[in-house]
């Protein structure tokens, strides 16, 4: 009898004194109250009664939900926070024997952060800066927990929400700014529009201007062209007018040269000429005006037929 009670205590011992430790934990062992090992997945054996497991914890990164918490910032505005944190334990000798309740003393270490962070910072900055706060916190939570074993991986500020009288400032503040920029956006269009209609004009006169001395260029030119013309018509009407005169005195010569009674003839029409030759005189722009009795014409004519017998003497 006492031998099958001896022998069921000894199995007993026997299954109390393996451990089994799952993969992701890790346990510590204390012998007669003092710490002797830490315990690594896998079977494991304890000594019974000596031996007891003092501490069990998974090494797996764990998340820290952190409740809201009211905070004041730098401007004396109140502000609702709250956040996430990812740790995990690093060295479970640390965990468990440098800080009671690991987890109290996080969110408690995480919520003093949180406000000095706040505390630093004007109203509108915890919103734009947002990635730096979360790195400025990852930061000091990691150096300040390194004592205790815990490595902390990230840190994530979730909402952060003003008191309902700044909301409502808030929201005054943003839809006067929209209507700021309404008008500033009115304004530069019209603006716009103003120098635009103002360019108009005056490239349209610019084009004008062109458009008139252009005009003016191709008149002097046409203007020009025509003078040339009549001009070259005058030479020309000149040069026939002299051609013809020219072969006139050539065929009246020879007809004197062949007719001896001609002579008066041609007499006769040399005074008409000097008389024509008046009449062209008087016609110019440049002539003087000449009076002249007409009882004196037939002397006048007389006088020319004298003056073309001495020029033919």
């Amino acid at each position: 009898m006492w031998e099958f009670l001896i022998g069921g205590l000894i199995i007993a011992g026997g299954v109390s004194s393996v451990k089994i430790i799952q993969q992701g934990n890790e346990a510590l062992v204390e012998r007669l109250g003092v710490y002797d090992r830490k315990l690594t997945p896998g079977p494991r054996f304890v000594l019974p009664v000596v031996d007891r497991i003092a501490f069990r914890e998974t090494i797996r990164e764990k998340v820290l939900d952190i409740p809201p918490q009211p905070c004041i910032t730098r401007d004396n505005v109140s502000i609702t926070v709250d956040a996430v944190v990812y740790w995990r334990i690093v060295d479970m000798e640390k965990a468990y024997y440098k800080v009671q309740n690991l987890q109290s003393a996080m969110v408690n270490l995480v919520l003093t952060q949180i406000r000095a962070e706040m505390g630093q910072l004007e109203l509108d900055e915890t919103f734009t800066a947002r990635s730096q706060i979360n790195e400025t916190l990852l930061h000091d939570l990691d150096v300040s927990t390194d004592p205790w074993g815990v490595k902390v991986t990230r840190v994530e500020l979730r909402d952060i929400i003003p008191s309902q009288a700044v909301q409502e400032s808030m929201e005054l503040q943003m839809a006067a700014e929209r209507r700021k920029r309404a008008a500033i956006l009115t304004s530069e269009g019209e603006r716009e529009a103003a120098v635009n209609s103002a360019k108009g004009k005056a490239e349209a006169q610019v084009l004008d201007a062109e458009a008139r001395q252009k005009a003016v260029i191709l008149q002097a030119e046409a203007e020009q062209k025509a003078t040339v013309l009549r001009a070259q018509a005058d030479r020309q009407s000149q040069v026939l007018k002299a051609q013809a005169t020219a072969e006139a005195i050539q065929i009246v010569n020879q007809v004197l040269k062949s007719d001896p009674n001609a002579g008066d003839a041609g007499k006769v029409l040399l005074a008409l000429g000097y008389m024509d030759m008046g009449a062209a005189i008087g016609k110019s722009e440049s002539s003087k005006v000449m009076f002249m009795d007409p009882r004196s014409i037939p002397a006048t004519i007389q006088g020319m037929l004298s003056m073309v017998d001495n020029s033919s003497v």
